[in-house]
């Protein structure tokens, strides 16, 4: 029995082209950053020899993280058989394509030299954890591409389920990786521990989910839908119990490094004497991305509560990218423990990093090129669902 049927957005020319302007205005500022950075090197950005990974990696590693995490909408139709997400799975498959395009890109674009990624899809260090990375994005889109076209012809619907565990176990182990990048640098005190695969993994969950409410309640504003109560409150409280989970392994995460000795120093940089980092935390990552939406979300139940409270989540979500990021690197690395390190490198002391506006342009640039293939997909294709009620509550009987 079906549950759902699926229309394009409404047709609005205007304002379909004024968003494509304002998608094209981004990326156009993200290719002119690209340009300035490849012929002058990232010498003119924030970046340097202690902070490698900058303002861009934010932006690139949430996007991948969300990407991964947004197909859990229609993992939970497909594998838990819950007919409310699976009519959703269309739409959530379209936006786990667009904002890992968006991820990588910016990735690509801030490598000063992506024509070398040829050298590294050609030829692969299997103990290093970026090639194996590799090999996850480059599996992604294929899996969840072919994943989607099952969905969307009928003639194929049979292959959808078997897809869609090959995607569910895929983009855990994708997720797994990404956080394993973080996990498996022991040279970085902040990094080195295993729970950052799982706390990414929940870190995904929350952020996709979150992404996936701001997307469906704007197309469903465009066509002048409201979305059922029932529907809004079931992900609402999923998304109350992703944020909460990730709260919960932030606290775990701190908590099992202060036990160790190494670790108080970075604790105490990060928790209390970390300036931009330590505000970043508690105001960006714990309170905007955690705390404010649990309490939007239980005192109210309104779309536009919901929104907002998603909203917060991805402020959150770019706050924890920048702290786990950035934040990692500025503290110092510990070449030989116990003793106080000083030299014309500046070693031994916290590491200054200033984002440049380029760096912004690029960041700004990967979400614009997912929107921008959101948008146009929605326009010619059918991804708005349109629940069928009767046939939801018969399935669900």
């Amino acid at each position: 029995m079906a549950t759902a049927s699926y229309v394009e957005t409404q047709s609005r020319p205007g304002a379909f082209w004024g968003l494509l302007v304002l998608g094209g205005l981004f990326m156009l500022a993200a290719l002119g950053a690209f340009l300035y950075f490849e012929h002058s090197g990232h010498v003119v950005t924030g970046m340097d020899n202690q902070i490698v990974w900058g303002m861009p990696h934010v932006f690139a590693v949430f996007l991948i993280v969300a990407a991964s995490g947004v197909l859990n909408v229609a993992s939970i139709g497909s594998v838990f058989g819950k007919p409310v997400y699976k009519a959703r799975a269309p739409l959530s498959g379209l936006l786990a394509l667009a904002m890992m395009a968006g991820g990588l890109a910016v990735l690509a674009a801030d490598l000063g030299r992506p024509d070398r990624l040829i050298v590294a899809m050609t030829h692969f260090n299997f103990k290093s954890i970026f090639a194996l990375n590799m090999m996850f994005y480059s599996g992604f889109f294929v899996i969840v591409s072919a994943y989607l076209v099952t969905m969307m012809d009928r003639s194929l619907n049979g292959y959808s389920k078997i897809l869609g565990f090959l995607a569910f176990f895929w983009r855990l182990a994708l997720t797994t990786a990404t956080g394993s990048i973080f996990g498996f640098l022991i040279a970085r005190t902040a990094y080195g521990s295993a729970l950052m695969a799982p706390m990414f993994i929940i870190y995904s969950f929350a952020y996709g989910l979150a992404a996936f409410l701001i997307v469906q309640g704007s197309m469903y504003a465009w066509n002048g839908l409201q979305l059922d109560e029932r529907i809004l409150a079931r992900m609402k409280n999923l998304l109350a119990v992703f944020v909460g989970a990730s709260l919960y392994f932030t606290a775990v995460m701190h908590l099992t490094s202060l036990y160790f000795a190494k670790q108080v120093a970075y604790e105490r940089f990060l928790l209390l004497d970390g300036g931009i980092y330590t505000m970043a935390f508690w105001l960006g990552q714990v309170v905007i991305g955690g705390i404010v939406p649990l309490v939007l979300i239980f005192t109210g139940r309104s779309q536009m509560r919901v929104i907002a409270a998603s909203v917060l989540v991805v402020l959150g979500g770019l706050a924890q990218m920048y702290v786990t990021i950035v934040g990692g690197q500025a503290f110092p690395l510990e070449i030989f423990p116990g003793y106080a390190v000083s030299s014309t490198f500046q070693d031994g002391i916290v590491n200054a990093y200033a984002p440049t506006l380029g760096e912004f342009a690029l960041g700004f640039g990967g979400i614009a090129l997912a929107f921008l293939i959101t948008v146009v997909a929605v326009r010619v294709l059918r991804f708005l669902p349109q629940d069928d009620f009767a046939a939801l509550k018969a399935a669900e009987d």
